[in-house]
């Protein structure tokens, strides 16, 4: 019986940790429609480049203000209601980004929907929720969940290019929408599950533990740790946001910028995989950090100065 037990357990575990791969690798798709529609949506309305830009960043404002409420959910209630409304509002943003006629409707959409609503459940609920249900072997788990991110940048803007230029932009976010609700909403009610309680850990004596960290000390290490997130993003956003735009500028064909794009995300799987789940794992998360933070302010350097296609992959 005790076996049996195990077994279901792990089975649990697992289909939750494949849903919240699966959960966030589709919910990032509406990061990278932008980011492959920039010049089409800028083109049609006679917009600048930085209203779609624009509309990117807001994204991810929502989304970090956003996170904060749902992980405050995610800790008094579950996993249940960030997982649904972030599913609904991915889902119908996407749907309602095929209608827009006006700057401030998709600033809306972008910064309330597809940020605030949407977004902010893809990344610190799931990695947070998919901790309580493994006692060991966390960071692996975390690793595979954060992967989903690069696996949609391989995925997604494949898709979108080649959509855009058979259907449009308008019919490509329509057809991402119901994609997106229709796969999204059966993985929330597997991530709707209730983790399992954590098991009680043995406490050592006070004498060995050494002393007790005072709130000074975790409050300097969540600052910290939060200054490092936003100088990685804010650092990442310019070419992530224009790399198809600018690949499209040095006169070679789009469809070459899309695989650059596609490639840094294959890269980015990996890293997160060995970054994540393996360094960080073997050697502590802040070794990880600042060796993936010193290869990525190499390489922002070295874009500077490429203008080649071979140059281009090599950087990406």
């Amino acid at each position: 019986m005790p076996s049996l037990l195990n077994n279901a357990a792990v089975r649990k575990r697992t289909t939750v940790l494949v849903a919240s791969l699966l959960f966030i690798l589709i919910g990032t798709g509406s990061v990278y429609f932008i980011v492959v529609a920039l010049k089409q949506m800028a083109a049609e309305f006679g917009w600048p480049r930085s209203v779609p830009s624009i509309a990117y960043g807001l994204s991810y404002l929502g989304a970090g203000i956003g996170g904060v409420f749902m992980g405050l959910w995610l800790d008094r209630r579950g996993m249940a209601i960030p997982a649904f409304v972030g599913a609904s509002m991915i889902g119908l943003g996407a749907i309602l980004t095929s209608l827009v006629t006006s700057q401030w409707e998709l600033f809306l959409i972008y910064g309330a929907m597809f940020g605030f609503f949407g977004r902010s459940v893809l990344f610190a609920p799931l990695t947070a929720n998919i901790t309580r249900w493994f006692e060991d072997k966390k960071s692996l788990a975390v690793g595979i969940v954060v992967s989903g991110q690069g696996l949609a940048g391989m995925l997604w803007p494949q898709v979108f290019h080649y959509l855009i230029l058979a259907v449009g932009w308008r019919q490509t976010a329509f057809i991402y929408g119901l994609i997106a609700l229709a796969t999204m909403l059966p993985l929330a009610l597997v991530l709707s599950q209730k983790a399992p309680a954590p098991k009680e850990q043995p406490k050592s004596p006070r004498s060995s533990a050494g002393p007790e960290p005072s709130w000074h000390s975790w409050s300097a290490i969540q600052v910290s740790l939060s200054t490092a997130s936003v100088g990685c993003c804010v650092a990442m956003s310019l070419p992530l946001t224009h790399i198809v735009s600018h690949v499209s500028d040095l006169n070679f064909d789009p469809t070459r910028g899309a695989e650059i794009l596609s490639l840094m995300f294959a890269c980015a799987v990996i890293s997160s995989f060995f970054g994540v789940g393996f360094i960080a794992g073997r050697y502590g998360g802040l070794r990880a950090l600042f060796t993936f933070s010193s290869i990525q302010a190499l390489l922002l350097t070295a874009l500077i100065f490429v203008d080649s296609l071979p140059g281009l992959y090599v950087v990406a």
